[in-house]
């Protein structure tokens, strides 16, 4: 009788698992998911594991700059279904954005029973978050990740309640799975780690023990990874640069995206650096207070601790190695962790307080919270009003489709038999179009080795895409300055360029 009436609890959140299925399928009903040279290296490595059996991208070379587990998910739904990747997309991301959401129903369930108010407030607004929008509309590696965070925090809560070596034996696994799901994963086990060094049912001395099997078994996978990366590259995660953003920006971005979350726009740098500190000193407060209580829930206290290490990683992370800017992607899989973390004291205020006082804070939380998630609505149906008619931005909207640069690729294939070597400042984007994989990307300016050695050929041909502006790779400006390039094609998107050494020479 116990489990029928769980599951009638939970009806809640299977209905808006639903709808949050229904709200991807929307986004992706005109041209599937959304593609981005991340998602070219995910479905091209999924089609090698699929055909090969090899872990190689499109390039024909190992896969390193991303860990496998991924790719491997995605190629085990191809062998499953027989459907590729691609086509199969929008039913993959709207079946983990609803399985995110009926997790999360189903944990608030258990650490906030009585407030189905508050329960289906942050039901709607993970349905409405623009973030977690975006990744599930494209085929990108969190949308994984985010599922295997959810699932750590249930299996390290039933360590927590039982304190069995299998139960930790579990969580490490899981936690080892996130780690090969991205790299990023490293938080999870820095939060078991956390949580595990500051649980008190052991003295402290005896707590490490359990940090070394934990800690021992999760890194594992990690381990594995780059190992067999090392072995196959000589490299563990790719070439990586050093950071161009410093601390203060890094927490500025932070602190951008999360008020972002509450429809709060702002363009200035110092608000958003100290909404930043503010959910960092917050998290420590709320992190600390659960810790010398000792008694509230643990779904909680992995939130809290959870969404500290994770945010930090990302400031730091960001601050010593280069890449995109902290945006709404690297921060989604921290969003509904940070929203339990910001807000649990709202279901646990203290007994001693008048009801009608409670009341009042409840009413004006209500009222907020159901404006922040119009404004959150406003912003989604903007999007989706303007994605109707050419699709998610990426390589399957109308602009590509009907790219000049792109028709020509594809009615010369000679071009790629010719043995010369083909450069291109989106390579994926040729393999995607053309099926082409012998294009190599342009060299970054930041390795001078790699760019003598580019300017030292004798003879190759560029494909250059305007609208694909990377500032990290050489422009073909720097290249026009160095080499005498010969034109010959120009589009409006794009233009085919050929260098040949011995022709100037001739002139």
């Amino acid at each position: 009788m116990t489990r029928v009436t769980d599951y009638i609890k939970n009806l809640d959140a299977l209905v808006a698992a639903i709808i949050g299925y229904y709200v991807i399928y929307l986004f992706t009903k005109y041209n599937g998911v959304g593609i981005s040279p991340d998602s070219i290296m995910y479905i091209s490595t999924a089609r090698n594991v699929h055909d090969h059996g090899a872990f190689t991208s499109f390039t024909n070379k190992s896969l390193v700059d991303f860990p496998v587990f991924y790719p491997a998910f995605l190629a085990f739904t191809y062998f499953i279904s027989g459907i590729d990747p691609l086509k199969a997309g929008p039913v993959i991301d709207g079946l983990l954005f609803a399985s995110v959401i009926f997790i999360s129903g189903w944990l608030m369930q258990r650490f906030a029973p009585k407030s189905i108010i508050y329960k289906w407030l942050i039901l709607a607004v993970i349905i409405l978050n623009p973030a977690l929008l975006q990744v599930y509309t494209y085929m990108w590696s969190e949308t994984l990740f985010i599922i295997m965070v959810l699932l750590f925090f249930i299996a390290f809560s039933h360590y927590l309640n039982t304190h069995t070596y299998k139960a930790l034996i579990v969580s490490a696994i899981i936690a080892g799975i996130a780690c090969i799901t991205r790299y990023a994963g490293i938080t999870v086990i820095g939060a078991g780690g956390l949580l595990l060094l500051i649980d008190q049912t052991y003295p402290f001395k005896k707590r490490w023990g359990r940090i070394f099997t934990f800690g021992f078994v999760a890194i594992a996978f990690l381990v594995i990874n780059l190992v067999r990366n090392h072995l196959v590259t000589g490299t563990t995660t790719g070439p990586r640069e050093a950071s161009v953003t410093s601390f203060g920006q890094n927490l500025a971005y932070v602190g951008s995206v999360i008020m972002g979350w509450i429809s709060i726009i702002n363009t200035t740098y110092m608000l958003p650096m100290l909404v930043g500190v503010l959910v960092i000193v917050a998290l420590i407060i709320a992190l600390l207070f659960h810790t010398f209580r000792r008694n509230l829930n643990n779904y909680l206290i992995i939130a809290i601790a959870f969404s500290l290490v994770y945010i930090l990683f990302m400031v730091l992370s960001a601050t010593f190695s280069r890449y995109e800017q902290i945006n709404n992607r690297l921060l989604a899989p921290v969003y509904v962790p940070l929203v339990w973390a910001l807000t649990w004291w709202i279901i646990h205020l203290p007994a001693r307080w008048p009801v009608y006082s409670k009341w009042i804070i409840y009413g004006v939380l209500i009222i907020t919270a159901i404006f922040i998630e119009y404004r959150l609505y406003k912003i989604d149906y903007q999007r989706y009003d303007d994605q109707y008619d050419y699709g998610n931005p990426g390589y399957t909207d109308d602009d590509w489709k009907e790219s000049g640069t792109v028709d020509w690729i594809r009615r010369h294939p000679q071009l790629f038999k010719s043995g010369v070597p083909i450069y291109s400042d989106a390579h994926e984007a040729v393999y995607w179009f053309s099926g082409q994989s012998n294009t190599k990307l342009l060299p970054h300016k930041y390795f001078k080795k790699d760019t003598d050695k580019f300017y030292a050929q004798k003879h190759y041909y560029i494909i250059w895409f305007n609208e694909l502006y990377n500032a990290e790779l050489v422009h073909i400006k720097d290249i026009q300055q160095h080499n005498n390039l010969k034109k010959l094609e120009q589009f409006d998107d794009g233009a085919i360029y050929e260098y040949n050494e011995s022709e100037n020479a001739a002139k």
